[in-house]
């Protein structure tokens, strides 16, 4: 399964989010769940990356089934709402993956 966790601040904001796991829900290759999590992902950490213009606290495993971001502390009000924005994005599209597709994926937010 694929566990992801939201953590978010006292304002609400999320700080930071891991997704670890194999959803299993098909052979290798073949996994619509962890292909749709993890272009979810990727997707939305890719448009932080290029449409906010910062580097990204990302870590990964070689081995896959793990992603860890941090959201970079004082940015400016205008670009964390932009991020904030794209991350409650993330967050619709991987709650719309486990309504669906619960017994492979699970999301959490503390």
């Amino acid at each position: 399964m694929i566990k992801v966790t939201v953590q978010r601040d006292d304002r609400g904001r999320i700080s930071s989010f891991t997704m670890s796991g194999h959803a299993d829900s098909g052979p290798y290759g073949t996994d619509l769940v962890c292909a749709a999590a993890s272009a979810v992902s990727f997707g939305a950490l890719n448009a932080i990356e290029t449409l906010c213009n910062i580097p990204l606290e990302v870590e990964t495993r070689e081995d896959g089934g793990y992603l860890a971001y941090r959201t970079p502390l004082h940015l400016s009000n205008h670009i964390d709402e932009k991020v904030q924005l794209l991350l409650e994005g993330m967050v619709v599209s991987l709650q719309t993956i486990e309504d669906g597709y619960g017994r492979f994926i699970s999301l959490q937010e503390k």
